[in-house]
């Protein structure tokens, strides 16, 4: 079996290593090429580790994704791990359909119906557009003339997908918990002028709005991915003064604060789903049972190194930190084919 590595960064580098170490057949590819179909003629599969922040992926990875996978190749996101990627409308849909615990979640098409609702239910609410990551454009709704501002605005000019003031802000909370430098903090400021590729080409998020209910009392959420039999998580604290973890870079490793219930819920999930790899983002509602808010196929590598181990299927526990859950995303590949 011969497999195609689009080169991206994320999982790539780790996959190529993977392969280098394990002799295992590969080849780079560049996805972006226009002869990239003619590019897979000799190989049997093809991973890719798109990002929602890179303008080109989201025209077309998903597109060519599906197109290899239906001509019979072997793909990394498959399908049905990576269609709603980047997606929390259709995620809604999806983990609705199957009984998954989802936060309660709402979703409008016209101002009318939305304030219809707004009228009706009851404060606070977690406004999201369906698309970012590490809790950009996510904020909390208090009141019912906060939220008909943001249906007006949704149904009228629609919001950026990148806001500059926002990513400094959170540039120099970083700075100032001593998590990035000066430097970094100087990006932000020339980001207020000159905005990121991304935010140039990304046509403002409009002609929908989406909420979830506020669960209260959580300090933290959990980080629960699933890659094939195995599974393994992480703990991720709010940011001070605020009910957002993701992206917060907060982040306590041990098992003992994993809640395996997560876990069970994670596999049963990624099982129905037919998913090859899935990160599950959990909080608690106020009987302490577990919902999830949201999923993603693709996660910052890095921030997982630290685990202190991994649970198999039967929720059978294994010690030992940096296993290489990238490699079992290529093993995969190999064992499916």
């Amino acid at each position: 079996m011969k497999i195609a590595i689009h080169k991206s960064g994320g999982f790539s580098e780790r996959w190529i290593n993977y392969c280098q170490k394990n002799s295992i057949d590969y080849k780079i590819v560049n996805a972006y090429d226009s002869d990239i179909i003619k590019q897979m003629a000799d190989c049997d599969a093809f991973m890719w580790h798109h990002h929602q922040a890179n303008y080109k992926d989201c025209l077309f990875a998903k597109q060519l994704l599906f197109s290899l996978q239906q001509s019979g190749k072997k793909v990394f996101p498959n399908y049905n791990s990576g269609w709603h990627f980047d997606d929390k409308v259709g995620q809604k849909y999806l983990l609705e359909s199957i009984n998954a615990p989802l936060v309660p979640s709402y979703v409008f098409y016209t101002s009318e119906e939305a304030r219809k609702w707004i009228d009706k239910t009851t404060f606070p609410k977690v406004f999201k557009l369906r698309g970012g990551a590490g809790a950009a454009n996510v904020m909390l709704v208090h009141t019912r003339r906060e939220a008909k501002k943001l249906v007006c605005k949704a149904f009228r000019g629609g919001f950026p997908q990148y806001s500059g003031w926002r990513n400094l802000k959170e540039r120099i909370r970083k700075y100032r918990l001593g998590k990035t430098d000066i430097k970094d903090v100087l990006k932000g400021v020339v980001r207020l002028l000159v905005k990121p590729e991304f935010a140039k080409m990304h046509a403002p998020e409009k002609g929908y709005v989406y909420f979830q209910d506020f669960i209260p009392n959580n300090t933290c959420d959990l980080r629960i991915v699933v890659v094939g039999n195995h599974a393994f998580g992480i703990k991720r604290l709010c940011r001070e003064n605020d009910f957002r973890a993701s992206g917060g870079g907060s982040l306590i490793y041990e098992k003992s604060q994993i809640d395996e219930r997560c876990v069970k819920i994670a596999f049963d999930v990624s099982d129905t789903l037919h998913s090859q790899s899935m990160g599950y983002d959990f909080v608690f509602d106020h009987n302490g049972n577990p919902l999830i808010v949201e999923m993603s196929y693709g996660y910052a590598v890095e921030a997982y190194d630290k685990c202190e181990g991994y649970w198999d299927r039967e929720l059978n526990w294994y010690s030992g930190e940096n296993f290489d859950f990238c490699g079992w995303m290529v093993e995969d590949m190999l064992l499916n084919n």
